[in-house]
């Protein structure tokens, strides 16, 4: 395990300043609209606004996993450091091995018995990728990591912006910057992702299994809850719902009377639905129309990795998985995953890392410094330098120096302040 500690300079303070005191804040959202004279301007991300002035430390635990999550964790860590810099914030990381493939091998687990009490320590988990399937079967790993995080850490919504990025050509024909950018609410710790259920007869013609989809009324709220709220703060004030009532007939017509009962508080948002199999033709035909889609356990996964593929690659796609209570540590992490079939080439795109890293400083109210980290990747994509720019978006480029481009982008941006 390894600690950065960067001490807080005397700096005045910064606009919108936000506390990680778990329990001690409450979520809102805030959305300015841009200013094309800024060095700052708005990311169009959610923003809580703490009802404490930020802590002396933001605590936050690296966990790099597998793959390519340990060759573009070091490019994250690095862009959050140069920010803190240039704001003078306090930031403290600690690096843990568990959470991968190679610890369960050492270990026959993925993560010790203590974990949770070592993680409660901790503001913030950044988080790289987790599954080598050439080492542990990926239900093991996945089972033993990441999703003991979400539901033990009751990390019930999951995030995802879909943004087509400047200098990154969408795979959807006449596509520009500004015509996809909207939000993804996943519900992240029920639903159809449940371990209930069985199998009977194995081995036999009559082999039958079955696993069942669990809802519940706290559950299914406080993701719509999350999502109307989110709807409200944006000018569109639009929310889309994911549902396949006509198919699956229990479980998702008590989705679509949730919705309707949670939208009665809403009067100013702007509700539709959609069938999951047109919602996915929309996605492609008619992405603009989208502002914010809300979605079940699976809907919402299988939309979240539709949503960054339509704005050209998954490979620059953050991902938050997020405790609003406060309660526990919410976990930040990149939607690309541990790619075991590029691993080792040093051709990993680092900005899904860096811009989840974004995501963090902007969960936790740094909203200077997320700007400037979102500007520092925008600058770099848009330039599109072939030397740059990873295999995936086209270019010839390493991870270490796309990832030393971003980092040279925030300091450089920093100067300018």
């Amino acid at each position: 395990m390894r600690r950065r500690h960067f001490p807080r300079k005397q700096h005045p303070p910064i606009s919108s300043n936000g506390s990680n005191l778990r329990g001690n804040y409450k979520p809102s959202y805030r959305f300015s609209t841009n200013n094309p004279k800024s060095d700052l301007p708005d990311p169009s991300h959610y923003q809580h606004q703490p009802t404490t002035m930020a802590p002396q430390t933001l605590k936050i635990a690296v966990i790099p996993g597998d793959g390519i999550g340990k060759e573009v964790m070091p490019w994250g860590v690095r862009a959050l450091e140069a920010a803190a810099k240039v704001f003078g914030l306090s930031l403290q990381f600690e690096t843990f091995d568990f959470a991968s493939c190679d610890y369960y091998e050492k270990h026959g687990e993925m993560m010790p018995s203590d974990w949770k009490e070592t993680l409660l320590k901790f503001d913030a988990i950044y988080f790289g990728a987790v599954g080598m399937p050439s080492q542990v079967a990926d239900d093991v790993s996945l089972w033993g990591s990441l999703l003991k995080f979400r539901r033990e850490f009751d990390q019930y919504i999951n995030l995802r912006p879909c943004r087509l990025m400047p200098g990154v050509k969408s795979p959807l024909a006449n596509r520009k910057p500004g015509d996809i950018d909207f939000w993804i609410v996943r519900e992240n710790t029920e639903g159809e992702y449940s371990s209930i259920g069985g199998k009977m007869f194995e081995g036999t013609d009559r082999e039958t299994v079955i696993q069942e989809t669990v809802m519940t009324r706290v559950g299914v709220d406080r993701v719509l809850r999350y999502a109307f709220d989110l709807a409200q703060s944006r000018p569109r004030k639009r929310l889309t719902s994911a549902t396949k009532s006509n198919g699956i007939s229990i479980t998702m017509p008590y989705w679509d009377s949730r919705v309707a009962e949670m939208s009665k508080n809403y009067p100013d948002v702007n509700l539709d639905k959609y069938h999951i199999d047109i919602l996915t033709a929309h996605f492609v035909q008619r992405p603009n129309i989208f502002d914010v889609v809300v979605g079940s356990n699976l809907f919402g996964d299988i939309l979240s990795d539709l949503g960054p593929a339509c704005t050209g690659t998954i490979g620059i796609a953050p991902s938050a998985n997020i405790n609003p209570d406060g309660k526990f540590p919410s976990l930040f992490e990149p939607v690309h995953g541990s790619a075991p079939d590029i691993y080792g080439k040093g051709i990993a795109n680092p900005v899904g890392m860096v811009w989840a890293g974004q995501m963090l400083l902007q969960h936790y109210g740094y909203t200077d410094a997320a700007s400037l980290v979102l500007r520092a990747i925008e600058n770099v994509l848009a330039r599109s330098e072939a030397s740059i720019m990873t295999p995936d978006l086209g270019g010839k480029g390493t991870t270490d120096g796309f990832g030393q481009a971003i980092e040279a982008e925030i300091i450089a941006l920093g100067e300018k302040r």
